[in-house]
């Protein structure tokens, strides 16, 4: 499965995109530097995280990203895939349905496939739900499943 182009829709544009199928970002690498800046950040320094010597004997066999890590990448894999034209404000409403489902491994390679779920109407703007799976390369299972909502505001 190849990545998909960007799909950039008009405020007028989101009623007519439910079930949209966005497609696939591009691969990232999970890197040790990355899973420690994101321990510092959130003050989350287990060791099945920032300690790849204790981690190698661990239940994974190696360091593990951060589940919440893995979530906050549908913010990047989302800018990849979709954007709204003509609009004045954009906003991460939130999330529903979050699942770690398998842990990223250090040195993995994940990805994103979203599809547009649900567009409702709420004062002032269009709310979009996607469902979203974050893929981790050669594993069956992804690492997250999560239902994410944006608003846009004309």
């Amino acid at each position: 499965m190849s990545t998909a182009s960007k799909t950039i829709a008009t405020f007028e544009e989101l009623q007519g995109l439910v079930g949209q199928d966005l497609g696939y970002t591009s691969y990232i690498e999970i890197t040790q530097e990355q899973i420690n800046t994101f321990a510092e950040a959130t003050n989350d320094h287990q060791w099945i995280h920032v300690d790849p010597e204790r981690a190698k004997d661990g239940p994974f066999g190696a360091p593990i990203a951060h589940g919440f890590l893995s979530l906050s990448l549908i913010i990047p894999f989302w800018s990849e895939l979709f954007d709204v034209e003509g609009v004045k404000t954009k906003v991460n409403y939130g999330l529903d349905r979050v699942r770690f489902t398998n842990p990223v491994k250090v040195g993995s390679k994940v990805r994103m496939h979203s599809t547009i779920a649900e567009v409702t109407e709420v004062k002032g703007g269009v709310q979009i739900k996607t469902s979203n799976t974050i893929e981790i390369e050669g594993e069956e299972r992804p690492a997250v499943v999560a239902e994410f909502l944006a608003r846009f505001y004309a």
